[in-house]
Parts: structure tokens; C-alpha cells; sequence
């Protein structure tokens, strides 16, 4: 049987030449000849780029001053595919061309982004990776779409692409997505093709480096950023020195010895030899794996923010090893050993898995089923770091207390649970909001509005529209829950009985509050007084989730949230300022009406009785926090940012009011309220507040965090690489830092589409 294989192989690229060489060798094991059919678009391998800007002149002036280890790589490329590739000796320049192209057996789309329309030059699909010239029988191999959707229109196009193909596989789960979006086919997630061979298989390939002894290798593609100071850190304790086989031409390090010459064979034969690895490569990060190296890897911020469509996610997830990306909570310690035995078990399984696939799509045969994994034996499977909330649900309905919340090492609590207490009765998961679908409601009566006490509403962050919720509460009898900073500046949930202590409850926080506990008291008063609850969105879904039903004496306000900062950062922070001030702090006022709504301060109360205060965004932590730095994970994928909301109220302030709108009132602040329910239509009606009418597009208008959430800074996985490894003070100075002046300038002065196209040109 003959195999054509179609994929990328001739870019002098190291994944995509030894993937290519993988999927040749892995075809051959499985009894089938194999060639690449020599057929290349929009690639490029000459050592001088066309003049297209600054940055390909800086590239080629990089070039000129290492041509000769530059030339020596290229000639090690082509020396590698000519001896490793079998490759047709006819050099095919269309799809008409591989029309004649000499018949096959079958004829398999092998991996990497080979259909990803947006590479190619006329932005389409190119037929021919879809063995659109061939007769006979087609299957994929974990080829990847590299896009999160299709384009508009490209729909009908690419069904039509994917009906010719008996046997479809995806290289990750956001291109299974797009399959089965587009043709209704399951297709499933397979290895990529590196995976397939094993260990001493690209031993046999690799040539032995120019480097003896032990060194920490890093390969990066791109700006090193967060695995800086891992470099930086493995270094000073290990005392090695640091090699950098360079993707990114810049150093990774100020010693490190720069190797511009390695092809293929040397690039396994740098791996295999490496004592520590440092890489932002998914290619990278697999041949680590692959010689078992301890590693650690970084991911960009866009699959941070959804790890279920990283690959690299997704491969280490797999093995048990997602501490091994930085940046994260969980990430393992700078010289935490890798349980290799572990991990091979489990890539023996996952090999075994891609390969009965490949040998089934090859012969024509169903594809075996995986097997169906044990149900209600092992621990609860709760909602995944990236979603869960910290609402603390699950610890709160567990009968046998054996989930408790844990912070992780970005400062956020996770639920923990102990396999010796728990009874596997499975309430945990159905209390957990992440773990359900969100109902829609309808959308609410919009007005703007404010309290008619000025002290109250000095006191308050906008228009002091909660104290006159919870005073209604109080005078029915009932009690009242919120957040407040207590005498540690930690910030928990509190239950108030009379009004002076509603204080306590009013402004803004922006730190992630404690509820641990909460839920069970709400639950115990609720059986003999009326109870108004305030949170975040999540927050108020995890009460009603585990109370299980909407009572009739429970009112709940949520808050249009931007996201929930770090309680261990903050913690880090107020250390840090009592440390420079050499002054214990009292309190904090994080939005303080000093000098008007629209200009709140961050002020600090010390117990001195001294106090320090600045405009909340020119302050540290008013930066930091403005610009989404240390958000929970979940905040940048929040499903409550909508205008369907899960609270009787929801509270805000009225941003974007114009000058002739309410101009009374703007000064002492306006709250935007938002009545949900017909329960809050009833307590509105009694409430007595200053207030006017708005149609909903005007609420979304001034918060955007009510049609979407917050998108992640390309920053947050550096800050919490360098929080995890360094002091906080140099923390603090490297990420919270004032802009420069030219920033700041063209941050007043440029239209958010000019700076969206230079966000774009400097990634």
C-alpha cells in the first residue's frame, strides 16, 4: 500500500520538518509506504528577507553579522530532508499540477496548520491540503485549523473540503470543535505526530551537540517574557550555564551562549543532552518530554485565558503535567522533580490511542471506541481552574466537611478535596455554578439613581443606592450580608443586624472576598428573617445554588464586576506599604469621593491617624487593577457578563452620562440600578431614591463588563511567573510602575482604533 502524504515539510522550521518526518516514519511502521508529495506554498527559506520594514532590515543586518552560522543551519536542513524525508522527486506547483501526479493507495493530511485559511496569500483554504487533486481515498492526521473560527462565508466551502474524507482526527479540541461544527463528524483529538515515535527513535536521529556537561537549554519563538526569571532563577541555583538555541534571535539571558547553526539533528541532539529546559515551544516543550527533561513552559495569553484550545495545554493535561506551565497557580516549584514513570504510562496510552486510530484510518477500519471511564468511583470532578469562581458552593453543601478552600500561588482559594472524607455522593458538583447552564432572563428595567442622604452617599462609591436596599432590609426585620475589610485588611463576607454597621459595607473593594461559611448562615437565617445578599454575579449564583431555590425572603443585589483581584497579592500589597511607610494601616478607601465621583482616590487610613491619598489610577494598585493584572482566571471568560443577570438588583456606577444629564447630581455620584426581578420591582416601588429612566444599551454604553468580560493582559502570565519566584517589591516596581511619558500622552491622545493597531504591530 502507498501512502501520499500532504503536509508542510519544507520550511526550515523544526517542528514542522521533524512532524513531517514523524508522520512519514509513523505510516512506514504501520506497513504502508509513504511520500511527500513535494508541494509548498508561501514558504520562504532564504536567509535574507525582502525589504518589508525596520524590523526585516534588523533581521538581516542580525544575518549578515552570523552568516556563517546561519548558512550552516540552512545547509543542515537540507541536508536533514534529503536524508530523513522521503520526498517526490517531481516538484508540484499547483493543483492542477498534482492532478498527474502518479496515483496512491490513500492519501493523508498530516499535521500542522495546513488548514488554516489565513496563511495562505488569497486568505483561502488551499485545496490541495485537502487532497482536493485525488481520487482515492482521503484521511486526516492532526491537522489544525490554528484559528479559533472559520471566516464568514468559508463554511459551506470547508464541508464540502471535509465530506471527501472517510477518517477525520484534530490536533486539538478547538479544531474537533470546528469539525463537528462544520460537517457533524466527530473527529477525534490525536497526538501530534512528534508523539508517535519514542524516545530512543529520535535519539537515533540527533547528533551530539557542541556543548559538554549539563546546561539549561532554552528555545524560544518568541520574546522570552514570563520565563524570564525561570531562566534567571535556574540559573543562580544550579549554576549552570545557559544555552539558547535561538528561535527568537534576542538573548534569553545576559551569559547565555547562543547557538544560530543547529538543524534538525542538532536541535534533538541539544535536547537529549540538557540537564534543564526553558521553552515557549510546543515543539519545545514535546522533545522535553520526549528525552525527559524537567522543564517548564510558557503559553501565550489568549490560551491562559481558554486552556481547553491549547495544545500545549491540553498535551501536558493529558500527562499530569500542567504545573509545568508558569504562570499559573498550580505551577510546580523552580526544582520540583518531574515522576517520569508516571508520566511515560501515560504516554505509552496516549501513543497507543493515536496510533490504533492512524492503522484504522490507513486499512479503512472503524476506529476502535475508547473505553468508557469508571463512573462514581473516583473524587468529584469539579469545574476546572480556568472556570471555577471561588464561590465556595461545594464546600458549603458537602455533608462530610471534605472540601476546603486552598489558595493556589496566585492567591486565589480552590476547592481541595480530602479523599478520606468524602463519600463520593456527588453534591458538590451539583451545587457548582460552573457546572451548569445559565438561565436567561429577560432583560431589566434600567434607571439611573441616587440616595437622597448626602452623608450616605458621600459614603459611598457612586449614588448610595445599596444602603437604601439594606435599610429597607433592616426595617423588615432582616439582615444583611456584604463584604468588608476586617481589622487584617482581609476581605470577607459579613452578616450587619443594625445600620451603623452597614459602614462597614459601603464602597467599592476590589479584592476577591472570603465566603467562607456564608452560605450556611444565609441558609440559617433565611428560616426566620428576610436576608439581602451583595456580591459579585458568581457569587450570588453559588448562593442560589446551593440553597437550591429562590426563597421568597431572600434579595440579592449583584455588582457589574470587571473581575476579582488577587486576595494574596493584595495581601502582599498591604504588607508591602506598611513596610515602606513604617505605619500600621487602619483602613483603605479604594474609591474615595475626596474630590468628586469622577476623580476617587485610593486612600489609606493609618492607625496613627495620618492618612495618604491619590487618584486611584495613578496609584499602584489602581494601575495594576485598571489594567486586569491579577484577575482570577475564570474573570476573563465570565458568563455573567451580560445583560441577562442573576441578582433581584444589579448596582453599578452610571459611567458615561453626558454633561447636560442629571449635571445636579453627576458631581455627588450616580448609581446605575437595574431591576431584575419582579421581586426587586416591589421593593423598588417603596424605595424612596432620586432617579431616571434609561434605555439598556445605555447601561452596556458606560459598562462594557455587561456585554463581555475583561480580555487578559498580555502581562498576567509574566507578573504571576515573577510573583511566584521573587520578592514582592520587585514585583511590584517591575509591573505596577507608572507608564512612561511618551505612553501616557498617546494614551490621552490616540482613538482606541489607533491604539488597537499599534497593540497589533507590537505583538
Amino acid at each position: 500500500m502507498k501512502t501520499g502524504l500532504v503536509t508542510f515539510f519544507h520550511i526550515h522550521h523544526y517542528g514542522a520538518v521533524l512532524q513531517a518526518c514523524s508522520t512519514q516514519r509513523a505510516v512506514e511502521q504501520l506497513g504502508s509506504e509513504c511520500e511527500i508529495f513535494n508541494y509548498y506554498v508561501n514558504q520562504d527559506n532564504d536567509l535574507f528577507r525582502r525589504p518589508t520594514g525596520l524590523g526585516s532590515a534588523a533581521a538581516d543586518a542580525h544575518t549578515a553579522l552570523h552568516y556563517s552560522a546561519m548558512k550552516e543551519r540552512y545547509d543542515r536542513f537540507e541536508d536533514f530532508a534529503a536524508r530523513h524525508l522521503h520526498i517526490s522527486e517531481h516538484r508540484y506547483g499547483s493543483l492542477e499540477e498534482l492532478r498527474s501526479a502518479p496515483p496512491c493507495d490513500v492519501y493523508l493530511s498530516g499535521s500542522d496548520q495546513i488548514w488554516n485559511p489565513k496563511i495562505f496569500p488569497d486568505g483561502h483554504f488551499d485545496p490541495v491540503f485537502f487532497s482536493q487533486f485525488a481520487a482515492g481515498r482521503k484521511i486526516a492526521y492532526a491537522p489544525s485549523f490554528g484559528i479559533p473560527r472559520i471566516p464568514d462565508g468559508m463554511e459551506d466551502e470547508l464541508n464540502g473540503y471535509l465530506s471527501s474524507f472517510s477518517h477525520l482526527s484534530a490536533r486539538e479540541a478547538r479544531g474537533q470543535t470546528i469539525i463537528r461544527e462544520i460537517s457533524g463528524r466527530e473527529a477525534p483529538v490525536v497526538l501530534d505526530p512528534t508523539l508517535l515515535l519514542r524516545q530512543e527513535d529520535w535519539g537515533a536521529l540527533a547528533a551530539e551537540p557542541e556543548q559538554s556537561g549539563g546546561y539549561i537549554l532554552c528555545y524560544c519563538i518568541s520574546k522570552p517574557g514570563a520565563l524570564e526569571p525561570y531562566i534567571r532563577r535556574l540559573q543562580e541555583e544550579t549554576g549552570l550555564p545557559v544555552v539558547q538555541l535561538c528561535g527568537v534571535r534576542q538573548k534569553v539571558h545576559p551569559k547565555a551562549e547562543c547557538v544560530f547553526s543547529a538543524g534538525p539533528a542538532e536541535f534533538l541532539g541539544l535536547f537529549r543532552r540538557a540537564t534543564y529546559v526553558c521553552t515557549n515551544s510546543f515543539h519545545g516543550t514535546v522533545f522535553s518530554l520526549q528525552f525527559q527533561k524537567p522543564f517548564f513552559t510558557s503559553a501565550s495569553p489568549a490560551e491562559m485565558a481558554a486552556p481547553e484550545q491549547s495544545r500545549i495545554y491540553s498535551l501536558l493535561d493529558r500527562l499530569g503535567l500542567v504545573n509545568r506551565i508558569i504562570g499559573k497557580g498550580d505551577t510546580a516549584e523552580l526544582l520540583e522533580k518531574i515522576d517520569w514513570c508516571a508520566v511515560s504510562q501515560r504516554l505509552e496510552e496516549e501513543r497507543r490511542k493515536s496510533l490504533d486510530y492512524l492503522r484504522s484510518a490507513l486499512l479503512d477500519q472503524e476506529v476502535p471506541a475508547a473505553p468508557e471511564a469508571a463512573s462514581g468511583e473516583g473524587l468529584p470532578e469539579l469545574a476546572s481552574h480556568a472556570a471555577c469562581t471561588g464561590c465556595t458552593a461545594c464546600a458549603a453543601i458537602c455533608p462530610r466537611d471534605a472540601i476546603s478552600m486552598e489558595r493556589d500561588r496566585e492567591g486565589f482559594a480552590y476547592p481541595a478535596v480530602d479523599p478520606e472524607k468524602c463519600i463520593r455522593c456527588g453534591r458538590c458538583m451539583t451545587v457548582c455554578p460552573a457546572l451548569r447552564a445559565k438561565e436567561s432572563r429577560p432583560l431589566p428595567a434600567v434607571f439611573a439613581a441616587w440616595n437622597k442622604d448626602d452623608i450616605i452617599r458621600k459614603d459611598s462609591t457612586s449614588g448610595g443606592l445599596f444602603s437604601l436596599i439594606a435599610q429597607d432590609t433592616l426595617e423588615c426585620g432582616g439582615v444583611v450580608f456584604g463584604a468588608a475589610l476586617d481589622s487584617k485588611l482581609r476581605l470577607r463576607h459579613i452578616a450587619c443586624f443594625e445600620p451603623e454597621d452597614l459602614r462597614y459595607l459601603r464602597g467599592a473593594k476590589y479584592v476577591q472576598s472570603d465566603l467562607r461559611g456564608t452560605y450556611q448562615e444565609v441558609r440559617e437565617l433565611l428560616k426566620s428573617r428576610p436576608v439581602l445578599f451583595s456580591g459579585t454575579p458568581c457569587q450570588v449564583d453559588g448562593l442560589y445554588h446551593f440553597l437550591g431555590n429562590r426563597p421568597e425572603n431572600l434579595t440579592t443585589c449583584d455588582l457589574v464586576c470587571q473581575g476579582v483581584p488577587s486576595p494574596g497579592v493584595w495581601a502582599d500589597m498591604v504588607r508591602s506599604i506598611e513596610s515602606r511607610k513604617r505605619r500600621s494601616l487602619q483602613t483603605v478607601r479604594f474609591r474615595n469621593k475626596v474630590v468628586g465621583w469622577k476623580d476617587s482616590h485610593f486612600t489609606l487610613l493609618y492607625k496613627d491617624g495620618s492618612a495618604d491619598s491619590a487618584p486611584l489610577f495613578q496609584t499602584e494598585w489602581g494601575r495594576a487593577f485598571g489594567r486586569a493584572l491579577f484577575l482570577r482566571p475564570c474573570c476573563y471568560r465570565c458568563p455573567y457578563t451580560s445583560m441577562s443577570r442573576v441578582g433581584d438588583f444589579t448596582l453599578g456606577d452610571f459611567w458615561g452620562l453626558r454633561p447636560e444629564e442629571l449635571p445636579e447630581q453627576q458631581e455627588r455620584g450616580v448609581s446605575l440600578l437595574m431591576v431584575n426581578t419582579p421581586h426587586a420591582s416591589h421593593i423598588f416601588d417603596r424605595l424612596p431614591l432620586g432617579r431616571q429612566p434609561f434605555p439598556p444599551e445605555r447601561a452596556i454604553a458606560g459598562n462594557p463588563r455587561l456585554a463581555s468580560p475583561i480580555a487578559p493582559p498580555s502581562d498576567r502570565t509574566a507578573f504571576f511567573a515573577s510573583y511566584a519566584l521573587e520578592s514582592f517589591d520587585e514585583v511590584r516596581k517591575k509591573f505596577f510602575r507608572m507608564p512612561s511619558l511618551p505612553v501616557r500622552i498617546a494614551s490621552k491622545c490616540l482613538s482606541p482604533e489607533a491604539k488597537a493597531k499599534i497593540k497589533e504591530k507590537l505583538k
